[in-house]
Order: C-alpha cells, then sequence, then structure tokens
C-alpha cells in the first residue's frame, strides 16, 4: 500500500500574525470576556434569591470565579493591543438580552441556570479550540473549565427533588428553555460577526468546524448535565 505524503502532514495551525485571524480571535474573546463579566454581575444579583446567607455565599464564589476569568481574558485582550472594555462592550447589548430572557423566577431556577445555562456558553467556546492557535485555545480552555464551587450546586438540585419531587418538571421545563434561548443567541451572535465566523468557517484547512455538529455537542453536553442534575433534558 502506498501511503500519499501529504495525507500524514498535519495541518498548519492558525496563527496571530494573520491579520483577517487576529481579528476574530479579538472578537473571540472579547464575547467571552463580556459573558463572564454578565455571568458575574448576574450572580451577583441573583444571589438575593437564596434562602439562607450560606448559599448566598456558594452563589459568591461561583461569581468570584466569573470575575477571576474577565481579569484573565481582560489581560489578554490588552496584551494584543485591543481595549477590553471596547471589544466586550460590543456585546453588552445582545448579551444583557439573553439574560433578561432567561431571568430566574426562584433560587432554584438561578441554580439550574448557573449550572446549566452557563455552561451551554463555555461548551461552544471549547468546541472552537480546534480552531484556535494554541495560545489562545489554551486561555479557552483555562476560562471556560467548570470549577469545584459550579459543580457543587448539584447538590442543592438534587437536595431540592428529595424535599418535593414535583419540582423537577418545572426545572425540566427551565433548562429545556435555557438550551433554547442560548443557541439562538449563539448562532445570532456567530452570524452578525464576519471575524467570529471566520473562525467558525475559515479556521485553517482541515479546522473548520462544522455547525451543526456543533449544535448536536452542545445539545448532547447539555442534556448531560440536566441528567446529572436529577432533571428531563
Amino acid at each position: 500500500m502506498t501511503i500519499d505524503p501529504a495525507a500524514t502532514v498535519a495541518p498548519p495551525l492558525p496563527s496571530l500574525d494573520d491579520p483577517s485571524y487576529r481579528a476574530g480571535v479579538l472578537e473571540m474573546l472579547g464575547l467571552l470576556g463580556c459573558g463572564h463579566y454578565l455571568a458575574f454581575e448576574r450572580l451577583v444579583s441573583e444571589s438575593a434569591l437564596s434562602p439562607s446567607l450560606g448559599k448566598r455565599l456558594s452563589i459568591a464564589r461561583v461569581a468570584d470565579d466569573e470575575l477571576v476569568a474577565y481579569d484573565k481574558l481582560a489581560a489578554r485582550l490588552s496584551a494584543l493591543g485591543a481595549d477590553p472594555t471596547e471589544m466586550m462592550g460590543r456585546f453588552l447589548a445582545p448579551l444583557e438580552r439573553y439574560h433578561q430572557m432567561t431571568t430566574p423566577g426562584d433560587w432554584l431556577e438561578s441554580v439550574v441556570k448557573s449550572y446549566v445555562g452557563d455552561a451551554i456558553a463555555s461548551d461552544f467556546y471549547m468546541a472552537l479550540t480546534p480552531a484556535l492557535d494554541p495560545e489562545t485555545a489554551d486561555l479557552v480552555r483555562e476560562v471556560c473549565a467548570e470549577s469545584e464551587h459550579r459543580t457543587a450546586m448539584v447538590a442543592e438540585i438534587h437536595a431540592a427533588i428529595a424535599a418535593d419531587p414535583r419540582v423537577a418538571g418545572r426545572l425540566a421545563l427551565w433548562g429545556r428553555r435555557l438550551l433554547g434561548e442560548a443557541l439562538s443567541r449563539i448562532q445570532t451572535l456567530a452570524a452578525a460577526s464576519d471575524e467570529l465566523a471566520r473562525i467558525l468557517l475559515e479556521g485553517g484547512p482541515g479546522l473548520t468546524i462544522d455547525l451543526v455538529d456543533l449544535i448536536d455537542g452542545l445539545t448532547t453536553a447539555h442534556a448531560a448535565r440536566m441528567t446529572a442534575l436529577g432533571l428531563a433534558a
């Protein structure tokens, strides 16, 4: 059997020296940073829904993780010569609309949104890492990694369902709504940004992202998290 040498050569990685790719990275980091900041802001606000000081503190720890991630992304944007607040501010309005459409009505809905809803966005960025340069990909993985503080929220939902099994149906519907709104917002933002679209569609030979597979992957990951919470997807 003859092996084509070209078939064994790894595709070239994208480079920040490419102006088009660099612009896409700046857009993506701006979007990601704005998302982390708004998550921090939202969690601080929603902590008032918590039924006890201890639960408020658990939300505060998750909020602190979001602010740490924001700071890392802002530092990277600055290092690349961009103004973090300007770059992130471009996405403030559309991301705020998502949060307005998914305002939790109580503590349990807030917990589900933090564990499930925010994870949808993280999964989206993690799915982009094969189309990114190594340094950017490592940063995305770092700021999107699931923290132990967020994982601890699973026990809150399990305890609530054990105390009153009827809440499971309501929270399952809420989880489906979060998925629908998040996927709609992701597709809208990707379509509206030429630079981000280039990362999705022109990441380099062999590095492009299949949008259908991406959405299927996000949906599958969402279902796994819902199952972990004891909720029907």
